[in-house]
């Protein structure tokens, strides 16, 4: 049986299907041309990776060519969109130190803990002592009062270093407090922080001292009682009360026992109130050889002022004008009975005696 040849209708259906699977082979290679050329392009550490989908038609490989033309380029933040904060990067090492200031003259000596403290008594002098040997040039002292021993001691003595003046090598540092002298825990604190601290106690006649006390309180308070009801539980029977402050300051024999618990005697230097009057020059000749520096403030340094009733300087080191000390200083005392400071001389004549015989000084009160 002879066959017949097939017709051109019939073989057109097959090459049809062969020119579309060449077409769609032929575009599939393209896609995984640009897909590897996307990949390429983006696939860089610092820029996240392109996917590459599939492509059905030319316009959508023509749209994929367009793309591999701008990667590597911050895509555009859609309008009211704000960019994710930048997460910072971490360094490797240890942190770095924070930028220095502005270079300027170093600043000359340390700041150091103190050597000698001016730890009494209120209404004694001690302002007058601080002012006085701040002339000397191997002394600089804080000015004002720390209350570090016995208000500010849980701040560390870091602190307490940090409010001290700069000193160099061959000068001391010093400060004062009054009210050390008549707290408790005072004397164990500045043993713990040195036990070669040098002190310096200004001691006055206990009921001048306490007229003064009194006299400073009433000029910030005008309302208190007077200073006879304060002194006495019982003035009839000459009772005094020694829970008032102004009286208890002056029983300088019983404070001074808590303070030779710590320190020897010849670690505490006491300075004579009235002297320090009369004879400033002579009392700060004392305070300089305790503080074992050289006489330098003298005679030249004082004048007397008649309105005050008490010495200013007259010259110091750096040359500075005269000046007295303020205006809380060496004013008027308030008008006290006779009877009642007599009263108080007979409370105080123990207190005085045996004051004296623990120093091995009579300062003449009685």
């Amino acid at each position: 049986m002879a066959h017949r040849a097939p017709s051109g209708r019939a073989l057109a259906p097959s090459r049809r299907l062969a020119r579309r699977f060449l077409f769609l082979f032929t575009l599939s290679l393209s896609c995984s041309y640009l897909c590897y050329s996307l990949l390429c392009c983006c696939g860089g550490p610092a820029a996240p990776r392109a996917r590459c989908a599939p492509a059905r038609s030319a316009a959508a490989a023509k749209k994929l060519l367009q793309k591999s033309r701008s990667c590597g380029r911050a895509p555009a933040e859609p309008p009211g969109s704000a960019a994710p904060p930048r997460r910072p990067r971490e360094p490797s090492g240890p942190p770095a130190a924070p930028a220095a200031a502005a270079p300027g003259p170093p600043r000359p000596g340390a700041k150091r803990l103190p050597q000698a403290i001016v730890v009494g008594v209120k209404k004694g002098g001690t302002r007058a002592v601080l002012e006085f040997i701040r002339v000397h040039p191997d002394v600089r002292a804080l000015g004002t009062e720390p209350h570090f021993f016995d208000r500010n001691y849980d701040r560390g003595l870091e602190w307490y270093r940090s409010l001290m003046p700069r000193t160099l090598d061959s000068q001391l540092t010093v400060e004062k407090t009054p009210s050390y002298f008549v707290t408790k825990e005072a004397p164990r604190r500045i043993f713990n922080m040195s036990r070669d601290t040098k002190l310096i106690v200004v001691v006055r006649n206990p009921v001048t001292r306490a007229i003064s006390d009194y006299t400073q309180t009433l000029s910030k308070k005008p309302d208190i009682p007077t200073f006879e009801g304060l002194s006495f539980r019982n003035r009839s029977l000459g009772l005094v009360d020694t829970s008032w402050n102004a009286i208890r300051i002056g029983m300088y024999a019983v404070h001074l026992q808590s303070w030779l618990q710590y320190f020897p005697l010849s670690q505490i230097h006491f300075v004579s109130g009235e002297k320090l009057i009369t004879d400033p020059a002579g009392e700060m000749g004392k305070v300089q050889d305790f503080l074992g520096i050289k006489r330098v403030i003298t005679d030249k340094h004082f004048y007397f002022n008649k309105t005050k009733g008490f010495p200013c300087l007259k010259k110091t080191e750096s040359g500075s004008l005269p000046r007295c000390l303020g205006k809380s200083k060496g004013r008027t005392h308030v008008q006290i009975d006779p009877e009642v400071i007599e009263q108080l001389r007979d409370f105080y004549r123990p207190y005085n005696i045996k004051f004296y015989e623990t120093v091995g000084q009579d300062f003449r009160w009685e």
